[in-house]
């Protein structure tokens, strides 16, 4: 069974590029906290663990996985390249 996640709150790095600048992804699990790196949401994803989502101006979109330059990186179904939506969120905690 997969659990389903939203993702409220990101951890940025110091990166020009956008696809480079998520280190961490947070939100809340029946009221508690929880922040995992971008690198573990990305194995949960490809293991068919857990799903994650992101709201959005456009409402709430799937988080996907990516590639840029042989690095794999999250961003939302509706983000064309870069993962606007993600870096609009809050910093994580």
């Amino acid at each position: 069974m997969t659990d389903i996640f939203q993702i409220k709150c990101v951890r940025k790095r110091d990166s020009v590029h956008p696809h480079e600048r998520i280190q961490n992804v947070g939100g809340f699990d029946n009221g508690r906290p929880w922040k995992i790196t971008q690198e573990t949401a990305i194995q949960g994803i490809e293991s068919g663990k857990w799903k994650f989502y992101a709201s959005g101006s456009a409402g709430s979109v799937w988080v996907v996985i990516a590639t840029f330059n042989g690095r794999k990186y999250l961003k939302t179904q509706s983000d064309v390249e870069s993962p606007d939506t993600l870096l609009r969120l809050p910093e994580c905690p």
